[in-house]
């Protein structure tokens, strides 16, 4: 599953990384073209996206996307 979103803020960032640390699936944010693709529970490696443009949160938990709804904008 993917949901597209835009992370405007470090608290919104923060929040996505806790729900990633909380599931037992794997959890990536993917550049929209994927040329970056890093493991979202990675502090150092957030900072390897542009969050000016959308991001892609992938992961196969339900439960996960919908607990990230509200979280930043979502994108679609």
């Amino acid at each position: 599953m993917v949901s597209k979103k835009f992370i405007r803020y470090i608290n919104e960032l923060q929040e996505i990384q806790r729900l990633a640390l909380e599931t037992s699936h794997d959890v990536a944010l993917h550049s929209l073209d994927s040329s970056r693709v890093i493991d979202a529970r990675s502090y150092i490696g957030m900072y390897a996206l542009d969050f000016t443009k959308p991001v892609l949160v992938v992961c196969e938990d339900p439960d996960f996307h919908k607990k990230i709804q509200t979280v930043g904008e979502n994108a679609d």
